[in-house]
């Protein structure tokens, strides 16, 4: 996923002028830096709508129970650093119901527009499951993700922290931080998109998608207006 030029002039005549006025001219006061205004808290939710090439993917971010990775992707929205990103992983599995698997999105490590990584969120303390539809932070180990994450296309419970598990993999899980609310037949459409047999390194080889799919911009949208409050407004 940021000379000057000395100019000498050689006024003689003038210089005495010059030093008596600098003279009596009053002190400069110490300019002091004012601090940019905090930044406004996110609400509960925040919708933002993915446009791709494929068609719009919009998206509810759960900032109540995932404050850190939903956060996090609506800083990257907000600096526009999504814009221009791809799709580039479809994993499918062979098993149960179809479609069953996920796409993969994000910056790929780039220095220009990465963040730095944030700290991890597991299923067992915000809650949120990986179900159809949800959204989960790619990552390493845990404590790395930035700006990759995956769409599920099924319900993928082995990707939800086990405290029981035996391994720390197991036990840490996956950082799962909102779900999508419409279009996906999009997600779908780019999960069917063309693999490269041959691209991909170790289970990712013969998963990524060629060519890529992009994404064009990423914005925050207004969720839709409470019925309550709608029908109010229509008396």
């Amino acid at each position: 996923m940021m000379h000057g030029m000395n100019r000498r002039f050689v006024l003689a005549a003038a210089l005495p002028i010059f030093l008596a006025l600098t003279a009596a001219a009053p002190p400069r006061r110490a300019v002091r830096s004012v601090p940019p205004p905090p930044a406004a808290p996110l609400p509960d939710l925040v919708r933002v709508a993915m446009v791709t090439e494929k068609g719009t993917i919009e998206i509810d971010l759960d900032v109540k129970h995932a404050p850190i990775s939903a956060g996090n992707f609506v800083r990257y929205v907000d600096l526009r650093k999504f814009d221009g990103m791809t799709f580039y992983r479809a994993m499918r599995l062979a098993w149960g119901d179809q479609p069953n698997g996920l796409i993969q999105a994000g910056l790929r490590g780039d220095p220009r527009k990465v963040l730095k990584p944030i700290a991890h969120e597991p299923t067992s303390v915000t809650g949120i499951l990986h179900k159809a539809g949800t959204l989960s932070m790619g990552r390493l180990a845990p404590g790395t993700a930035a700006a990759d994450f995956s769409i599920l296309l099924s319900d993928i419970p082995q990707l939800d922290a086990d405290p029981k598990a035996t391994d720390a993999e197991g036990q840490a899980g996956y950082a799962a931080f909102g779900h999508v609310v419409s279009g996906m037949d999009v997600v779908r459409a780019i999960w069917d998109s063309p693999l490269s047999p041959t691209a991909g390194e170790g289970p990712m080889k013969g998963q990524m998608l060629t060519p890529p799919i992009r994404v064009l911009t990423v914005r925050r949208v207004a969720l839709p207006a409470a019925p309550a409050a709608a029908a109010a407004l229509v008396k």
